[in-house]
């Protein structure tokens, strides 16, 4: 099963679970004659809504590639994770007002023995399914799936906090509806909050983990020929459509032929590894040890015992106008990237004073 079917299978298991549950309350409410129990259960029916906003989510992201949107509709699925999140935030304000008025103006609640058969049962139900749709969500990597698990385990907590309340309260006489309520109505705001970030990051373009890079790294230098990978990008246009590039160092005595099936056979094998559509970039380096070879060495070396360097790479001589240009990716401390590249510049200038310099700024996307 593909994973677009398995978040759709998965959100209707949240859809039966909450009508499940609806049915149980209303039943219980209309027979005990409780209008409160009533209108819970109609709470417990908008819950399901994020589920219904999960799966429209799914099938939109899932719709292939066209004229307008060549790299397909993947990242429908991060404004599924938003809407659901703030639908959070809205409980979670709702809530709160509704705890600190009754903070303000404190009412004493009746608690029945159906009452707390119907809190704790929604209690079971609710942390049954959240823990259930929240696991699904991190395994199939869904933002959305995540959320709407969050969203039924937080009503589990606040059904949960509802019950230690009506214990203290039955036991001790004290009511502290209004101050639970508060504390928990702070927790999902701070919880909704949270649940923006991922899908929000995503959107914007947030930089690929240290774990996919070394893998990445690790993958593409297994191949015969490759003798350093750099400048890795990577754009993520939904979970299952990553569009990158890189750039790998080869010697330069390969024929056009042979850097041809190199790069081919990397993007193929990334593919088929990470699902990640992959452009190859080559860097030349030079195999002479005295000639090219050594200036190569001798410039890469001195270039990078600069204090606020990061990373240099892509070496090359212009013969004819004893250019040498070279990327540098600076420290995340450099501020003035033009101020900078005039001090490398001058840096080499004075160490090689037989050179020209062209010095290429890089940023680091990635490490």
């Amino acid at each position: 099963m593909d994973r677009n079917k398995q978040i759709i299978r998965t959100s209707y298991v949240g859809i039966a679970a909450n009508v499940l549950l609806v049915s149980f309350k209303a039943a219980v409410g209309i027979v005990a004659g409780s209008v409160a129990i009533v209108m819970d259960a109609l709470n417990n029916l908008t819950d399901a809504l994020s589920s219904v906003i999960t799966i429209v989510g799914a099938k939109l992201s899932g719709r292939p590639a066209d004229h307008d949107h060549p790299f397909g509709h993947g990242r429908i699925e991060y404004f599924s994770a938003i809407i659901i999140a703030i639908i959070v935030l809205m409980a979670g304000v709702g809530s709160l007002i509704e705890s600190v008025r009754k903070i303000i103006e404190p009412t004493i609640p009746h608690y029945s023995t159906v009452t707390l058969v119907v809190i704790i049962v929604a209690i079971i139900i609710k942390l049954v399914l959240g823990r259930y749709v929240k696991k699904k969500g991190e395994q199939l990597k869904s933002d959305a799936l995540i959320a709407s698990g969050a969203d039924a385990l937080f009503d589990a907590v606040v059904t949960l906090a509802t019950l230690i309340s009506a214990g203290i309260m039955l036991i001790w006489g004290v009511n502290l509806d209004g101050i639970s309520g508060t504390l928990i109505s702070l927790v999902i705001l701070k919880a909704g909050c949270e649940m923006l970030v991922s899908p929000i990051n995503e959107l914007l373009g947030s930089r690929i983990s240290p774990e996919f890079v070394a893998r990445l790294k690790e993958e593409v230098m297994s191949f015969d020929g490759v003798h350093g990978v750099f400048d890795i990008i990577m754009n993520s246009y939904g979970p299952e459509t990553i569009i990158g590039s890189l750039h790998i160092n080869v010697s330069d005595t390969m024929t056009a032929r042979e850097i041809h099936r190199l790069t081919r056979n990397i993007s193929s094998r990334i593919y088929e590894k990470f699902h990640v559509i992959l452009t190859v970039g080559i860097y030349a380096i030079n195999t002479d040890s005295q000639g090219l070879g050594k200036l190569q060495k001798d410039v890469m070396d001195y270039a990078s015992k600069h204090t606020d360097v990061h990373q240099v790479h892509a070496f090359f001589y212009y013969e004819d106008s004893n250019l040498i240009t070279i990327d540098i990716v600076p420290e995340e401390c450099v501020k003035d990237p033009i101020l900078f590249a005039s001090e490398m510049k001058a840096y080499l200038q004075d160490h090689f004073p037989k050179y020209n310099f062209s010095i290429i700024l890089d940023r680091n996307y990635s490490e």
